[in-house]
């Protein structure tokens, strides 16, 4: 827990167990009571190339522990407010570990990630969800009942046809999700990669999906991507961490040139905590194994969930929503 002044505790960031924001650990995911679960999903057999992303939910834990001060959330001093100071002094984050990984059995682990999120979401809350690969995003929207619009940050269309037995890869999982018959929608921004494929762009587009570029990102700006979703609606976002721009992430496998900015990402995100209903964000592709020694990629990781959910307990929404928990408690 977050150091006491009064019992003496300073609790620097490399002391103690790496729980996110050093939020309460929920060890058996059936006592899950917080309007806010934290899981961690460390699968990389997705990763066609270099694995190693299977590290990323225990790295990203250890730097979110620089954002933590006393009991309080964190201050930003561009706004001049402070953020989550409710929701961690009343402790409603809560970590609920990692779904378990079962290697070489892909359907295994798949189950194991949608049984786990299902129990955060049939409990009332806001899974937080730190991959591993971008793979793991498909097992998590097939826990969602709710119709929802799925926002997806990347370079790439992740779009790739079902061939050669394939359908599991990092590169498969919006051509799962697209069909499922909660997905309102499907937007994809940031798509830049010259390893995208005319067939997988194409396919993406004749199903229906708004493919935006990174050249139309910068025209349309953050209203003009979080307008492609009615106000008030339901959301999940997905953030591959290549969606930045390639020198801000060396920890990533998959990091291509012409990426966004952190601003341009942070604004983003922030219009869409603002516009629309987040119901869920995942958090993807963080390779510990392959960042420089300070970690900045498991940093800007960190650094993106906690400022994101941040702006979405902002929200007059979310304030009813938590609100309502807190008089239960009582």
């Amino acid at each position: 827990m977050p150091g006491n002044p009064e019992r003496g505790r300073i609790n620097r960031p490399f002391v103690g167990i790496p729980s996110f924001l050093r939020s309460r650990i929920c060890n058996d995911i059936d006592e899950f009571d917080r309007a806010i679960g934290i899981l961690g999903v460390p699968f990389d057999e997705g990763s066609p190339f270099l694995a190693g992303s299977r590290f990323g939910p225990r790295s990203i834990r250890e730097h979110s522990l620089r954002f933590v001060y006393g009991e309080g959330g964190f201050y930003n001093p561009e706004t001049g407010r402070s953020y989550l100071d409710v929701e961690m002094r009343s402790n409603l984050i809560q970590d609920c570990g990692d779904a378990d990984i079962a290697p070489t059995n892909v359907e295994r682990s798949f189950a194991s990630i949608t049984e786990m999120t299902g129990q955060i979401l049939a409990r009332g809350g806001l899974p937080v969800v730190i991959g591993g690969d971008h793979s793991i995003t498909y097992p998590v929207v097939r826990a969602f009942a709710e119709r929802l619009h799925v926002i997806h940050f990347d370079a790439h269309i992740d779009y790739s046809p079902f061939v050669h037995d394939l359908r599991f890869t990092n590169g498969h999982a919006f051509r799962h999700i697209r069909p499922m018959l909660h997905v309102a929608s499907l937007i994809q921004v940031g798509i830049r990669s010259l390893r995208n494929t005319s067939e997988a762009v194409g396919d993406a587009v004749r199903d229906g999906n708004r493919v935006v570029t990174m050249g139309e990102f910068r025209r349309l700006g953050p209203e003009g991507i979080t307008a492609l979703v009615p106000a008030g609606d339901a959301t999940y976002v997905s953030i591959d961490v290549d969606a930045l721009d390639l020198p801000l992430v060396p920890g990533c496998v998959s990091a291509e040139p012409n990426g966004m900015t952190y601003a341009e990402l942070s604004e983003t995100l922030k219009s869409i905590a603002e516009r629309t209903d987040v119901i869920g964000f995942d958090f993807v592709e963080v390779n510990p194994q392959l960042d420089v020694g300070t970690g900045i990629t498991s940093y800007i990781g960190a650094h993106t969930i906690v400022e994101f959910l941040g702006h979405i307990c902002v929200q007059p929404r979310w304030a009813k929503r938590r609100d309502t928990l807190l008089a239960k408690r009582r």
